[in-house]
């Protein structure tokens, strides 16, 4: 992995989640796209001010489920007609009403199990350094009491000077730069 150097973005602090929702939503409306907010607690107005609205774990559980419930029929299947067929009182070979519990366990095994670990891959985690870790206030104030805003470089929009003034216009309680 390359080693990251320069301005990660500018992050600013608010005091309420009010203030940063406000000020999502006039980074959105600005153009910004690449941005997140950090909060001690879910503020789901911030999620919708940033235009944060897909959810792929949903998808990620049906496909873990739908593999789940074909591989237990596969797998029941295989050994029901090729490997180890059996004739148990003149029943048919391949008798698939036998195979639904197990198959339906599958479906539940495989579907939260790969919601587990689907939302751990979506999310990036496990993440053991981030560039805002270093931010001044950031590791005790996103746990606690505050609400930050970060605009991050990767964005088209993003110019430091430029940015910093519209942080700057929002009334923030500080604005710092981030770097790598």
């Amino acid at each position: 992995m390359p080693v990251l150097e320069g301005t990660y973005g500018l992050l600013a602090e608010f005091d309420t989640p009010t203030e940063l929702v406000r000020a999502a939503e006039a980074a959105y409306a600005t153009g910004y796209r690449r941005m997140d907010c950090y909060t001690p607690y879910p503020v789901e107005e911030a999620a919708e001010a940033i235009g944060f609205h897909k959810n792929e774990v949903s998808l990620v559980c049906l496909i873990g489920g739908l593999l789940g419930v074909a591989a237990m029929f596969s797998l029941e299947t295989w050994i029901s007609l090729w490997a180890y067929p059996l004739n148990i009182a003149g029943r048919p070979y391949y008798s698939w009403p036998a195979f639904i519990v197990p198959a339906y366990e599958w479906t539940i095994l495989y579907a939260g199990l790969s919601a587990a670990f689907g939302m751990l891959a979506l999310n990036g985690l496990p993440q053991p350094y981030h560039p805002l870790f270093h931010a001044p206030n950031f590791r005790n104030g996103a746990t606690s009491d505050k609400f930050f805003l970060c605009l991050e470089s990767t964005d088209p929009k993003f110019e430091i000077e430029d940015s910093r003034a519209f942080l700057l216009a929002l009334d923030p309680l500080s604005v710092v730069e981030v770097d790598y």
